[in-house]
């Protein structure tokens, strides 16, 4: 895939830990250049260590995606250094427990305003540098809890929902400039958010960490969470000119887990 993906620009937000991290690293190894937006440091330092030890270039910009001012600074940032924003991985987002009876709507706010505005938000100010006609790529991580509910997590289903209805229209707004624009949908994937996950929903399910994860497992037809990588070889797919074809869908990649 580095012939066809060598030389373009990237943005991955979140791209400092998990699938962000893994994304960042498969683009920088087909010869991309990364630019990594968190707004945590310790995110941003690590992805510069992983970037150095692959002796790849990496633009760390410090950013909260939620704040516009700091989006469209963000994205400055790339074109100063680059010139342009060839590929945009809104990946960055949170999760968490929000029983609807006793929830705080502050978690509420700050998932909706991560997940989904902070997406529009990056995505507004990355297509004014992105060139028309030229290949240009917006891949969406949204998730398999973007196809269906889960009980307790009605602020993440409905971030990830909106991920898949904001990708399928601003598929069909974009589609004149030659820009493609996917989302991804994983399923379980084996990364930190994914402990803490297992963990939240085995205490409020009243189950070990170790029993829900043996049943979520047992949910997955190929019996096993995926890795970060082959989230990460999608979005590089997705990213090629080969994918020219593809735009406005929400693509599973969860073993299964569902069909829809």
């Amino acid at each position: 895939m580095s012939d066809l993906l060598a030389g373009k620009i990237a943005i991955v937000t979140g791209g400092g830990s998990g699938i962000g991290k893994a994304i960042g690293e498969s683009l920088a190894g087909n010869g991309v250049r990364v630019a990594v937006a968190s707004r945590d440091p310790s995110q941003l330092e690590a992805a510069a260590r992983s970037f150095e030890r692959l002796e790849r270039p990496l633009l760390a910009v410090r950013t909260d995606i939620r704040k516009k001012e700091q989006v469209q600074q963000a994205v400055e940032q790339v074109v100063a250094a680059w010139g342009r924003v060839d590929i945009l991985v809104n990946n960055a987002g949170i999760s968490g427990l929000t029983r609807i009876d006793d929830a705080d709507d502050g978690r509420w706010y700050d998932i909706l305003e991560t997940n989904l505005t902070g997406t529009y938000l990056m995505t507004k100010a990355a297509l004014k540098a992105m060139p028309d006609h030229s290949g240009a790529r917006i891949i969406n991580i949204s998730s398999v809890l973007g196809k269906f509910g889960v009980p307790g997590y009605s602020a993440y289903c409905a971030s990830k929902h909106g991920m898949i209805g904001f990708t399928r229209a601003l598929a069909l707004e974009v589609v004149h400039r030659g820009i493609t624009v996917n989302a991804i949908c994983p399923g379980w994937v084996e990364t930190e958010m994914a402990r803490s996950g297992i963990e939240e929903s085995a205490a409020y399910q009243g189950l070990s960490p170790e029993e829900f994860k043996k049943q979520a497992v047992q949910a997955v037809p190929i019996r096993r969470f995926l890795e970060a990588e082959e989230v990460a070889r999608l979005v590089c797919y997705l990213a090629s000119p080969k994918a020219g074809g593809i735009t406005g869908q929400a693509i599973n990649i969860c073993g299964g887990q569902t069909m829809v």
